[in-house]
């Protein structure tokens, strides 16, 4: 199973560098074979090449270098093609100078694109194009679009004729999905060897359209290298984690999840995260919770066991209630604290002893999380694995810090607090991210907004426990939970739409999608 990973622009360079210079593949080679790939796409989009109508922008660097090789080979396939080069040939890179004589020694139509007068032209060939293809600029462009560029760019979201782009939309940043100003809007990107981190953040994620990785013949062994560390969860990556099961198991086989949490008004969030992870596939649960809302619980869900835990005047779990937790944490695989419990004095001392009592491996979410107080240095006294399941309003308390300061930062933040605590970080969210101790990271592309809903992060929970219940380490049951949740979402999103979908939607799509998972 490959992992599909996401790459800075400074990494792929140095990937496109070491392809030459470790493996001796040419870069005029690469290049070739780039705008080979990105002819496929666009026979995959027009159906037919001979006659259709073609503008390409290019620019000097390689990028225009691509499009250079792209209307080479548009001619030879009976296109139409008319080539605009932003700037002089004489600033053109080694590489594209190359393809630019070979295709004015084949009369190739290359029109200078310089200043205000050419913009006339330039919008008489994109009123009548079949497809323009952005050729301006690749992965290494930063900043915004000069004046013309916005120009040009603008012009080009006013076509009604299909947009590709070449590596990434000209105007969006390659490693943080910025666009500053205007930028092209893509109905197709075609990128290569691998996605750039920006193509899946916002707002860059936006301009990309549909997008395609291609291979150009980097060895597979570059991209392969544990330094580029952060991963693009696809369904390929669970491919093997659910094989039938065997025979000769009993319901012990797939562990025990115990949910501790909830309280007055709060019965619902443990008893979804019981529920999911009952669905995950865990072989028993069991949700303690105050004894004024066990009877809510009992009537739940019948095959969900429970047990009542003695409760403060507020209706939430009391200190009194550690030793029947001590004795419930004996016979569990796998805990989670957290979901529903409210917020109040006590709690700290619950959640801390349950910290430290804990001789198993635990998730941590919602008032879990704030019951801490900003005392993460309690991760570092546990020996045995810990998830922490934070959004952004959970996160920026834990570290004293604003919610736009944690959203301006996510990857590097997660990852150094997983590092620093030695947890397992699941910062939800649109592109929910999840961060290893060991630095590794996962960037979640699946769900959508439906499930921005009360209850979704406690069903995330449990389905990351019934995973763990079942024997995933806790690294793999974070980025397969957070995967399967997704995906869940999107398959209950076809039934109720985004603006219906409730949590309880998200666990009943849960078996379709573990199904097909098996298949």
């Amino acid at each position: 199973m490959r992992r599909l990973k996401l790459l800075k622009a400074e990494q792929m360079k140095e990937i496109d560098q070491r392809a030459s210079q470790e493996y001796l593949i040419p870069s005029i080679v690469l290049m070739e074979n780039a705008g080979l790939q990105a002819l496929d796409t666009i026979m995959d989009i027009l159906d037919e090449l001979s006659g259709k109508r073609v503008v390409i922008l290019a620019g000097r660097g390689n990028n225009g270098g691509d499009g250079l090789v792209i209307a080479r080979h548009l001619i030879n396939a009976g296109a139409q093609v008319d080539v605009f080069l932003l700037g002089e040939a004489q600033d053109l890179t080694p590489d594209a100078a190359i393809n630019y004589h070979i295709l004015k020694k084949m009369n190739g139509n290359i029109n200078p694109l310089l200043g205000k007068n050419d913009l006339d032209h330039l919008l008489a060939k994109l009123l009548l194009a079949d497809i323009i293809v952005d050729a301006i600029y690749g992965i290494g462009f930063k900043g915004s679009l000069n004046p013309f560029e916005t120009q040009v760019a603008k012009l080009v979201n006013l076509s009604q004729a299909q947009v590709l782009a070449i590596d990434i939309p000209s105007g969006v940043e390659a490693d943080s999905g910025s666009v500053h100003g205007e930028a092209i809007r893509a109905d197709y990107t075609v990128t290569f060897a691998a996605p750039k981190l920006g193509m899946i953040m916002e707002p860059g994620r936006d301009y990309i359209g549909i997008l395609s990785v291609v291979d150009i013949s980097i060895p597979q062994v570059l991209l392969a290298d544990e330094k580029y560390n952060i991963h693009l969860l696809t369904a390929s990556m669970l491919k093997g984690y659910f094989k039938p099961r065997r025979r000769e198991t009993h319901k012990g086989s797939y562990g025990h999840v115990l949910v501790m949490g909830g309280s007055m008004g709060m019965s619902g969030a443990p008893l979804m995260s019981s529920w999911a992870a009952m669905r995950s596939g865990a072989g028993l649960v069991t949700a303690a919770v105050p004894e004024c809302i066990l009877a809510k619980i009992d009537a739940a869900i019948p095959e969900l066991m429970s047990r009542g835990l003695p409760y403060t005047d507020k209706g939430a779990i009391a200190t009194a209630a550690l030793p029947i937790i001590t004795e419930l944490l004996r016979s569990a695989t796998v805990a989670c604290i957290g979901p529903g419990m409210s917020s109040y004095d006590e709690g700290r001392s619950v959640v801390a002893a349950v910290l430290k009592k804990a001789e198993l491996p635990l998730l941590v979410d919602a008032d879990g999380l704030n019951a801490l107080n900003g005392n993460t240095g309690i991760f570092k006294e546990r020996s045995y694995p810990t998830v922490i399941t934070p959004h952004p309003g959970e996160m920026a308390r834990l570290l004293g810090l604003s919610v736009p300061e944690i959203q301006s930062n996510r990857l590097e933040i997660s990852r150094q607090s997983a590092a620093e605590w030695g947890v397992t970080v699941v910062l939800k969210g649109n592109q929910t991210v999840v961060a290893s101790p060991s630095g590794q990271l996962y960037v979640n592309p699946v769900g959508n907004p439906g499930m921005a809903t009360a209850g979704s992060g406690d069903v995330l929970s449990g389905i990351i426990t019934g995973l763990m219940a079942q024997g995933m380490n806790a690294d793999q049951a974070a980025w397969v939970g957070v995967y399967l949740h997704g995906r869940a979402g999107d398959e209950a999103v076809l039934q109720t739409g985004e603006r219906a979908l409730i949590a309880t939607d998200i666990i009943n799509a849960l078996p379709l999608v573990l199904r097909q998972e098996e298949n």
